[in-house]
């Protein structure tokens, strides 16, 4: 057996250790009941701990240096390089720390639940200031191992390269436009006439209407299931893909519009090369292009008018409404272009949600490079709101600064993806459009020349590619902001 042949099967035993804290995470977070959490949250820490000794074992520099001597295929050195840059990036945090974060985070997100429902940020914040001093700590491990500031040595976790000299670049040019286009927008939509859907929509006819729509979108149900959580996300592994929502059944379109955008990472997971699965070669490459496919399902395509033609009648028949105006495709496709500010980041239409991310980005930014604390959030956050949507959330935790689970395991240095997701799927339509109708597919109810085209450039590419490689591959060029501002302008004032 070769030195890479050896990597190649320890990295196998990660992977199956790391799937199985991922199937435990999903039922911690949808079906275990609220007695388990303790004990479930010392079993995951110390699945934790045994993923890390393991990928951080001292032999494995030895295997490495036989390894990248011996004779390898092009995708072998790709796959050996990614396998290192995941080994020494592990080998970056003690155990102790790996597993104390894993215990604080537990604690903070079960205790979450409840506290975001009763308002206490005074409880929250307590359980919030742990997880943060265990942020700066790794963060602090990763800046001196890499040379890079204690809040970048986290983004390039999640979005390799990126910087926050990028970031701010880039987010202060989307300042610099935003809100006059949300204006101009909100200007134009006074003059439109739109009918609100009437609930009651039971769960259950929800459920099957998401079904159905994820089997449109080409949804595996072999391999992976929908489910109900506090908090959508879409979690598990490539062969057992596990998405989440939450009904509410006022309101059909929130759900079923969370469902659509959990449904693009699922696709994104389930078409990873298979003959790469279990090696981070065969992940994705990053949170960005990650959020790029959910974000081109949910907003490229789904909120697109010949869309709303498709997904209408669907929901005419799962509710029984066959005469209702407010379901018409025309009415939904108002609707669901909506712009109004609003304080729930994933409630938020595609023109105000880059504020939201802006905001996230500028105060966890500012918390893990230590200028400012957890105690000052909930001001930060009100000034923010005021000045980027209009909105206060003084003393409105609920809605505000605690809405959200990202922080409360941890994960400083992942809400930039969002709009860095956005950016990249509308350039990756614009380079689509190139090359196929996409209207006319999607009215011709023939939408598998769309998921070729993602198959091809983006899911079976996974880790072999830098994200501008990726980027310049599939689209000519590297990140341009600018097809995001020509996307929401066509779309919302043409």
């Amino acid at each position: 057996m070769t030195f890479y042949e050896k990597l190649e099967r320890h990295q196998q035993k990660l992977s199956k250790l790391a799937h199985l804290n991922a199937i435990c995470g999903w039922d911690q977070a949808s079906m275990m009941p609220e007695g388990g959490n303790e004990a479930r949250s010392e079993a995951m820490a110390e699945l934790a701990v045994m993923h890390h000794e393991l990928a951080t074992a001292s032999h494995l520099a030895e295997w490495f240096a036989h390894a990248e001597a011996e004779s390898l295929t092009k995708e072998q050195v790709i796959s050996l390089k990614e396998m290192k840059r995941s080994w020494q990036m592990s080998n970056l945090l003690p155990a102790d720390l790996v597993e104390k974060q894993s215990l604080t985070g537990s604690k903070c997100e079960h205790a979450w639940r409840s506290q975001r429902t009763e308002n206490n940020w005074h409880a929250f914040s307590k359980n919030l200031e742990k997880v943060v001093e265990l942020s700066r700590q790794e963060a602090q491990i990763r800046a001196e191992a890499t040379g890079l500031s204690r809040y970048d040595a986290l983004l390039d976790i999640y979005e390799p390269g990126m910087t926050t000299k990028e970031l701010n670049k880039l987010f202060s040019d989307v300042k610099s436009w935003l809100p006059n286009l949300i204006q101009q927008v909100r200007e134009k939509q006074n003059a439109e006439k739109v009918l609100t859907p009437v609930g009651p929509f039971p769960t259950e006819q929800q459920k099957s209407l998401s079904l159905e729509v994820m089997t449109k979108l080409g949804f595996d149900f072999k391999h992976g299931r929908l489910d109900v959580s506090v908090h959508p996300f879409c979690g598990g592994v490539p062969t057992d893909v596990r998405i989440t929502t939450r009904y509410d059944e006022e309101d059909f379109t929130s759900a079923l519009m969370g469902v659509i955008h959990e449904t693009g990472h699922a696709r994104y997971e389930q078409g990873l090369p298979a003959q790469w699965r279990g090696l981070p070669v065969g992940e994705a490459r990053s949170m960005g292009i990650h959020e790029s496919q959910s974000l081109f399902f949910e907003m490229q395509l789904s909120r697109s008018e010949p869309f709303f033609d498709l997904l209408a009648p669907l929901a005419s028949d799962a509710f029984e409404r066959r005469d209702d105006s407010a379901l018409s495709s025309k009415n939904l496709t108002l609707l669901n272009t909506r712009v109004k500010p609003g304080y729930i980041r994933v409630d938020a239409d595609e023109v105000t949600y880059p504020a939201h991310v802006i905001l996230r980005y500028e105060i966890e930014r500012d918390l893990i490079e230590g200028h400012i604390e957890v105690a000052d959030i909930p001001e930060l956050w009100d000034k923010k709101m005021m000045e980027y949507l209009g909105l206060t959330t003084k003393c409105n935790y609920t809605d505000g600064c605690m809405q959200d689970i990202h922080w409360t395991d941890g994960s400083f240095g992942y809400f930039p993806s969002y709009t860095l997701g956005a950016m990249y799927a509308a350039q990756f339509m614009a380079a689509m459009r190139k090359e196929m109708n996409v209207e006319n597919l999607i009215r011709g109810r023939n939408l598998q020349p769309i998921f070729n085209w993602l198959d091809r450039h983006v899911w079976k590419k996974a880790s072999t590619l830098s994200t501008d490689q990726l980027l310049i591959d599939a689209t000519g060029e590297r990140l341009n902001a600018e097809h995001f501002r020509t996307h929401l302008v066509e779309r919302y004032l043409k």
